[in-house]
């Protein structure tokens, strides 16, 4: 049997119109554009760099439009020119870019978190089993539900520990991608990406009364453990504990605040006013996880900002820091403080939680503070209105709280009334 030429003619020709077509060489994958040019009475023949027909008929008509005009084929065939930012060519990558840039974008003007674009950028770039390499030479014409499942079990096989968490946020991201495709004109309707199900793990929090016994309640015995340090001047390694531990724990569960750099240990004086009516603090945050928003406290954050103001008044410029205003390096102040709560969890014997076995953290906290609302307003706080002083959302709550949570004698005896 005679070997085929390398440069014979793989398959069939595609005839796009007359003087515009599509063919492909043994010896490449790519397509090669055929134009017939009128006036030098000849066809030009480019390869367009691509083995995707779809992308190869979008840069083939460029090309056609070059020769009949008076911009160079070279230029419409380089691959930075028709996806410089602004001007995708419709490829997955080139729509990706053109998303990471835009969240980069946004995130410097304060639209989104300013990270996001990394996010972004390392789901769908990832060196093993990024999108961008799997889908690196299809149009987004090509990307349908079921390319997206084979890719989605290409990723399981490139790592099977990825949790559905993970998995989720490949989809979110590819989704994302699809969506910029539509708003270019490239699709009119975005593929179904379906999710990873996965099972919710309810939040570490400590347990209070009357979710429990009052000699049960660790959210109490948690207080009274950094209450006892500070009265004995216990020393975690270099810092000797004072009431600033019993003032942090207080404030993460009467605040709602992530215990991040960006939220609690972010905050500054210039960002707390003291409200009256009702009793609370109401603190600005610009760059929280979600974005900005203002934050309003319980009322007992009141008696811990005072107690601040009255210890740390070397430290009441409005650009000074409320908690470890000493360290303005906050990597160091998260470090001390991460230190000196693990050292009271460990007096306390709180290290896990009793229910999950969880390791508890300062986010636990957090976590407290949003169990407390909604248990001891007796299911009277709004979801809403809670959602958006913690900078979560409603579903999460919902999940990862409400759902969680027993009910209050109050909410069982209206749930057993009859309307007398």
């Amino acid at each position: 049997m005679a070997t085929k030429s390398r440069d014979a003619i793989d398959g069939d020709t595609v005839t796009l119109r007359k003087g515009l077509a599509l063919y492909r060489l043994n010896k490449s994958p790519y397509y090669r554009a055929r134009v017939w040019d009128a006036r030098a009475k000849k066809y030009i023949i480019k390869s367009t760099r691509t083995s995707s027909l779809v992308e190869a008929k979008i840069i083939a008509e460029e090309m056609a439009a070059a020769v009949h005009g008076s911009k160079p084929v070279d230029q419409v065939l380089n691959p930075n020119s028709i996806t410089k930012k602004g001007n995708p060519n419709g490829n997955f990558v080139s729509l990706a870019d053109e998303l990471i840039e835009r969240e980069r974008e946004k995130g410097e003007r304060g639209e989104c978190h300013r990270k996001l674009y990394k996010n972004t950028s390392f789901y769908l770039h990832h060196n093993d089993w990024g999108a961008c390499s799997y889908f690196k030479t299809d149009h987004v014409t090509e990307i349908q539900t079921p390319q997206y499942l084979k890719y989605m079990d290409w990723v399981r096989s490139k790592d099977k520990t990825l949790r559905p968490a993970t998995m989720n946020h490949i989809a979110t991201n590819i989704s994302k991608v699809l969506k910029m495709g539509r708003d270019f004109g490239f699709i009119t309707t975005v593929p179904d990406t379906p999710r990873v199900r996965r099972n919710d793990n309810p939040r570490a929090y400590f347990k209070f009364v009357p979710i429990v016994e009052r000699e049960k309640d660790e959210y109490k015995l948690l207080l009274a453990t950094a209450n006892r340090m500070a009265a004995e001047r216990m020393k975690v390694r270099e810092t000797i504990i004072d009431g600033e531990l019993l003032d942090m724990i207080m404030f993460l569960a009467h605040s709602f605040l992530r215990p991040t750099a960006s939220e609690f240990y972010g905050v500054r004086h210039r960002d707390v006013s003291i409200q009256t009516d009702p009793k609370s603090l109401q603190i600005i945050i610009p760059k929280g996880k979600t974005g900005s928003r203002i934050v309003n406290t319980m009322a007992a954050g009141v008696s811990v900002y005072e107690r601040i103001l009255k210890r740390n008044t070397e430290y009441l410029k409005p650009d000074d820091y409320l908690f470890f205003a000493k360290y303005p390096n906050r990597t160091n102040a998260i470090r001390i403080a991460q230190r000196i709560f693990y050292a009271c969890l460990e007096e306390a014997g709180l290290k896990d939680d009793t229910n999950t076995g969880a390791k508890h953290t300062l986010y636990s906290l957090r976590h407290t503070a949003i169990s407390m609302r909604i248990v001891l307003s007796k299911g009277k706080t709004n979801i809403y209105t809670l959602a958006k002083n913690a900078g979560t959302s409603v579903n999460q709550i919902e999940r990862f709280y409400a759902a969680k949570l027993p009910m209050e004698a109050e909410l069982v005896r209206n749930l057993q009334s009859f309307g007398e």
